[in-house]
């Protein structure tokens, strides 16, 4: 069954989070703590690799040794690094090292790094196990879970990806402790949007049950609809939008900061819609604020740009789609008019400047 249970002891005493992602023979611990990447030789002998590849961005002494003979690759972490090209020179380096279906290749980076390494996993000899250690916020909450990987094209975001799951997540959170101010604010957008999709109010909890309680909820839509059939859907909320600033911005603006714009902007939308009422409309830009996040659009990014970019969404099937609040909660909106679309981005305030957005 999918929820929070506490895990074993760590080295200082402390206890770790475990959330199980029940999806029978495919399912999977999500383990979160202070020093959790030390049990990463544990999670290979339970697989019975005899070798591993670690794909890592972090520096070796923030790597652990995985127990088995390792080749040990750089990651190209960052959103211009998610590309096919990056794959297949990844799955070369898995086929020279003599990597076999029994194997196992792990990942040790953000969002980018689990997308990249993930879906190399997933093309290589048709599946190899692959086994996550997030090493952001952003990815410890949302990217290393579920089992989506995928890169990028020119024409838009993850377009080219595939289904699978990994067979542990190890979320340390001494990895926070190393991050820029402005890369750990940025993890937050997906625990805001989470305040909207079913996970309650998470504000007033440290960093560690925030992560435990945004995974769980995640592992129970995953467990529920594994491959974007309907519920999981409610994962993108915020994300339509925010994917088109992304692109708009050349990533300038960062995942989690387009995320909470886009969580600001769904509130906006479904209070034009009539679908909610000014107080929740509020809330969304109380709960995007209260975690330090932009509210802005930015500067130099036009309305039609954003409109056409949305327009590329995976879930844009039948028009313009979002994932909006309302009556029943959070769900998936199709056909949105595009003018409705647009008055709501042009009545959202801008930055005066382009470049990082205020705090």
């Amino acid at each position: 069954m999918t929820g929070v249970a506490q895990g074993a002891a760590a080295a200082d005493g402390s206890s770790w989070h475990t959330i199980e992602v029940d999806l029978g023979e495919r399912g999977y611990p999500v383990r979160i703590g202070a020093g959790v990447r030390h049990t990463l030789p544990e999670v290979i002998a339970r697989i019975g690799a005899r070798k591993a590849v670690v794909v890592s961005a972090r520096p070796g002494a923030w790597t652990p040794d995985p127990g088995v003979e390792a080749l040990h690759i750089a990651a190209r972490d960052g959103e211009r690094h998610k590309t096919l090209a990056w794959v297949e020179e990844l799955c070369v380096c898995f086929a020279q090292f003599g990597l076999t279906r029994s194997d196992v290749v792990v990942s040790c980076g953000g969002g980018t790094t689990t997308d990249a390494v993930g879906l190399a996993a997933a093309l290589y000899h048709r599946g190899v196990p692959v086994v996550h250690l997030p090493t952001s916020l952003l990815a410890q909450v949302d990217a290393s879970v579920g089992g989506k990987t995928a890169v990028n094209l020119p024409q838009g975001k993850n377009l080219i990806g595939a289904y699978w799951q990994p067979r542990a997540v190890l979320c340390d959170t001494d990895y926070l402790t190393t991050l820029p101010q402005r890369e750990r604010i940025n993890g937050y957008g997906e625990i805001a949007r989470c305040h909207f999709i079913g996970a309650g109010d998470l504000r007033g909890l440290g960093t560690a049950e925030q992560i435990a309680a945004s995974v769980a909820r995640k592992a129970q839509i995953v467990s529920l609809d594994e491959r974007d059939a309907g519920l999981r859907h409610l994962l993108n909320y915020g994300h339509t939008l925010g994917h088109a600033l992304e692109r708009a911005t050349d990533f300038a603006l960062r995942h989690g900061e387009a995320v909470a714009v886009g969580t600001v902007f769904a509130g906006r939308l479904a209070g034009a819609l009539g679908r909610i009422g000014p107080e929740r409309v509020a809330e969304h830009l109380d709960v995007v604020r209260h975690y330090g996040l932009p509210t802005e659009l930015p500067a130099g990014v036009s309305t039609g740009e954003l409109v056409a970019l949305a327009r590329l969404d995976k879930k844009a099937t039948r028009g313009l789609a979002f994932v909006l609040d309302g009556p029943a909660g959070a769900e998936l909106v199709s056909g949105v008019p595009a003018e409705t679309v647009a008055a709501v981005l042009d009545a959202m305030p801008r930055r005066a400047t382009a470049g990082a957005p205020a705090r």
